[in-house]
């Protein structure tokens, strides 16, 4: 999808939630804390016997139940919502900061949506834009909830790992990734093309191995302290505690939870003076994306490879010291969904200035979603506060929100790893010894985490 727009004339637009600053902070003190933070949380859960533990991630507070009978019409609505944003894009302000499609895609959607999953559960599921049409098309047809064809069972999710790839490309690399037209041209190809697949593969079948969307909000959905079980009953439960249920994931799997980090974090690392340094760009004279897209394409990969090789090395190892004969693919398969805190940590310290600013044009934007004049929801004429990142004391509180989830994040990472380690090693010495590398993995990228919050960058 991505490439072949490369061949379309890109205008000169930046992304929309691109900002840059430098923090002078005391930054090499919350470094060391947060280093501190994680290794403090390996001795201690070493410490602990594994059975109050495990009482405690199983604790649940039964709410109430309630079905799907209305998640077809809640689809039809987001498909409308989705056809009317398409629809701007194409016809409406070629301003991203006036368009509500790229404001919504990236703002609402991409940040803000995999937040609330992250709280709330697998909203997702209710308001994609593909379960209502697949589900009038799939009994107009008669053919129900199975496809016609069936996709390899070694095939695994490696479309949508390939399919993420390309929205990461397109989101990070890309020259124009918020110019409303070329977006909405994307957009509305990619959601034909996984309608067509859901028809021809089934539905969930699809959504499991093709639709990177709903994989990557599902596994998000599995840290929420929200959550259904098969009855339709919600719940409350800890945070992560939905993650020691999870099966082992299979190569594609893994490569896909790996992937989601890498790329937000090469999004980060790619705006900082040190890796423009290191292809000759003056970062205080930025040329512009089309003249880095070689350098991040190529960081892009490297960055994946890189946490892809330090990731199983860290798995081997452990598996090594304690002295285990399990599979390296079943110990990597489980101890991946580890990742799933660290990456929704870094998607909040990453997305947080844009939800902040980009989260009100996207509000008066869509008051006027074609440019005629309208203000549907009396926000059109609203004042963007944009100083609320701006200045000494909101980059204060800005970064200690930012540095406090990253390190939050790999502390609930060491927890749920533990669990993991538990269940493939019942010794609770080879559980420890068995975290030892991994531990050591999750502190280096807690301090890269913290250094990118503080380096100097370019918007």
């Amino acid at each position: 999808m991505s490439f072949a727009l490369v061949l379309l004339p890109p205008p000169a637009f930046a992304h929309a939630s691109d900002r840059g600053h430098v923090l002078l902070l005391p930054t090499g003190y919350y470094l060391i804390g947060g280093a501190f933070a994680v290794a403090i949380s390996f001795l201690v859960l070493a410490l602990l016997p594994p059975d109050p533990l495990g009482r405690f991630w199983r604790r649940r507070l039964p709410l109430f139940t309630f079905n799907d009978s209305a998640r077809t019409i809640v689809s039809l609505i987001s498909f409308a919502g989705f056809a009317i944003l398409i629809t701007a894009g194409l016809f409406g302000s070629r301003d991203p900061l006036s368009n509500p499609l790229p404001l919504v895609i990236w703002t609402l959607l991409w940040a803000g949506l995999t937040l609330l999953q992250g709280v709330f559960g697998d909203l997702w599921s209710w308001l994609n834009p593909w379960y209502g049409p697949w589900r009038l098309l799939s009994r107009l047809t008669g053919r129900g909830d199975v496809g016609a064809w069936r996709l390899p069972q070694w095939l695994g999710c490696w479309p949508a790992v390939v399919l993420f790839f390309a929205f990461a490309w397109f989101e990070l690399i890309d020259p124009a990734p918020d110019d409303p037209a070329r977006l909405a041209f994307a957009a509305g190809l990619y959601w034909l093309f996984t309608l067509i697949a859901m028809l021809l593969f089934g539905y969930d079948k699809w959504s499991r191995s093709g639709e990177f969307l709903t994989m990557f909000f599902s596994m998000v959905a599995r840290f929420a302290p929200v959550g259904r079980d098969e009855q339709g009953r919600l719940g409350l439960c800890w945070p992560g505690a939905k993650l020691l249920a999870a099966e082992p994931l299979p190569a594609s799997g893994i490569a896909f939870l790996l992937l989601a980090l890498s790329s937000v974090s090469f999004d980060g690392l790619s705006k900082t003076f040190f890796w423009l340094g290191l292809f000759g760009i003056n970062p205080l004279e930025f040329p512009g994306r089309t003249a880095v897209i070689g350098s991040g394409s190529l960081g892009l990969v490297l960055t994946f490879v890189l946490l892809a090789g330090a990731f199983l090395l860290a798995v081997l190892l452990g598996q090594r010291l304690a002295g285990s004969d399990r599979p390296l693919a079943q110990a990597a398969g489980l101890l991946v969904w580890s990742i799933v805190p660290i990456a929704l940590a870094y998607h909040v310290a990453h997305y947080l200035t844009a939800l902040l600013v980009d989260g009100q044009y996207a509000l008066a934007s869509l008051s006027d979603p074609l440019a005629l004049g309208w203000n549907l929801l009396g926000t059109a004429d609203m004042q963007v506060e944009a100083g609320i990142v701006a200045g000494a004391g909101s980059a204060w509180w800005l970064w200690n929100i930012q540095a406090g989830a990253i390190i939050s994040g790999h502390v609930l990472a060491v927890l749920v790893a533990h669990g993991f380690a538990w269940r493939l090693h019942p010794q609770p010495a080879r559980a420890a010894l068995s975290q030892f590398p991994l531990t050591v993995l999750m502190i280096a990228y807690t301090i890269f985490g913290l250094w990118l919050l503080a380096t100097p960058t370019v918007g």
